[in-house]
């Protein structure tokens, strides 16, 4: 697999899913919709932070769509690109652990209950903590990507 951390280009079109750290677009939206999935089968029991982590969910479900979209079409061309990049991975980066510290709070105060439900929350959870540590995986490379251009 090619890795673009040493070229000097931000891949586009189908190049996206042959380089380091742009094919992580794809666990990451899989992961991604695995917590949102997990979060809105679940029976909400404090509703203020369960619903920070299903907008965290979301909003990066929907915008590392747009991104790997903008990046599939071709429109990163410019020198602002690669800031923009590591811009957005560190933001859901730390959006992912908010949301994975919040649920993990959560799913501490609902131990006693539903059986099923603490199982779910258990679930989203570790996806979000995965989600987590891709972000900042894809951050760091996007970051050194960055610095060599």
């Amino acid at each position: 697999m090619a890795s673009s951390v040493t070229g000097n280009y931000l891949p586009r079109g189908c190049a996206v899913f042959t380089t380091f750290p742009d094919i992580l677009f794809i666990p990451e939206l899989i992961i991604g919709g695995l917590v949102w999935i997990l979060i809105a089968s679940t029976r909400v029991a404090f509703a203020m932070p369960q619903g920070w982590v299903m907008f965290v969910s979301v909003f990066c479900f929907v915008f590392t769509t747009v991104w790997l979209l903008i990046f599939l079409f071709g429109c990163n061309k410019g020198s602002v690109w690669p800031a923009m990049d590591t811009g957005y991975n560190a933001t859901a980066a730390l959006f992912y652990l908010s949301a994975a510290v919040i649920e993990a709070y959560v799913t501490l105060a609902i131990s006693g209950g539903d059986l099923y439900t603490y199982r779910l929350n258990i679930s989203a959870v570790v996806m979000a903590f995965v989600a987590t540590l891709l972000y900042v995986i894809h951050t760091i490379l996007s970051a050194l990507r960055w610095k060599s251009l």
